[in-house]
């Protein structure tokens, strides 16, 4: 459904002309950090991942399709579905013997606004996201509840071909034990590109609480990515959590980007 209604959305818009040649495609991913920008009026955009996720020493593993998609209805602003896709899990526990469980993750709709453009190294690009997850999933990965978050987010190209990409914001969300709970959002993500098609970035994301009455997470990670024309990008990262026990230890992830 999600995927018949972006397509209808796409088909529906304004053709977007040819950018210029400085014109590249702008995905949020890869890394924790979502950037500022929209992906411009009329404009529909896909990015996706393959991404395998390992916890107790390797033992339990979880592979996952985040999807994010994202549909330019203004100039400043984008109407986004994003989720986990179709997730299989593998658990093993001592007394229960090995696991396996799959269904489909909770899947959100949710809003980007740019409010402020960048000014070269003077001025950051700052923008809004919110995004609210409605009872969704299947199975053992179903949201019984309505959940979401808020986030604020900003681009600063603070030296050449340096850039630092902080967000900041507040979410209620949904623990295993189908508990809701409020947590503070931090990331931020330094960005390295040595060429207009090249991206490498190491970056950090940390929830605090990471469940109910719980500690607080962190994840770093790094990573690169290479822009194919103006509207593919493909990307790698590897990360691992340094903090909490909900985090994976560690995760990798092959990811596609495509704008139409």
């Amino acid at each position: 459904m999600t995927w018949l209604v972006f397509g209808c959305l796409a088909s529906l818009s304004t053709p977007a002309l040819a950018g210029p040649d400085d014109d590249y495609i702008n995905p949020d991913r890869p890394g924790i950090a979502d950037g500022s920008t929209t992906v411009g009026r009329g404009h529909f955009q896909i990015e996706t991942a393959f991404q395998r996720e390992f916890r107790q020493g390797g033992d339990d593993r979880t592979t996952l399709i985040p999807t994010l998609l994202r549909h330019g209805f203004a100039e400043k602003w984008e109407v986004r579905v994003e989720g986990n896709g179709y997730t299989w899990e593998k658990q093993v526990d001592p007394v229960l013997g090995t696991t396996h469980s799959h269904g489909l993750a909770p899947t959100s709709i949710g809003l980007k606004y740019n409010f402020v453009d960048a000014v070269g190294s003077k001025q950051p690009s700052v923008g809004a996201i919110v995004r609210v997850f409605p009872p969704s999933g299947s199975g053992d990965f179903r949201n019984t509840r309505a959940t979401g978050d808020f986030r604020m987010a900003a681009d600063w190209n603070f030296a050449d071909k340096w850039s630092l990409n902080p967000n900041v914001g507040v979410g209620v969300y949904q623990d295993e034990l189908r508990r809701t709970y409020t947590a503070g959002l931090f990331a931020a993500t330094l960005n390295f590109n040595p060429s207009k098609v090249v991206n490498f970035l190491v970056d950090t994301g940390v929830q605090t609480p990471e469940e109910k009455n719980g500690k607080t997470s962190m994840i770093v990670d790094t990573g690169g990515a290479f822009i194919i024309g103006h509207d593919i990008q493909l990307d790698l990262s590897v990360g691992t959590g340094v903090a909490g026990s909900t985090p994976p230890h560690p995760f990798v992830a092959a990811g596609f980007s495509k704008r139409f």
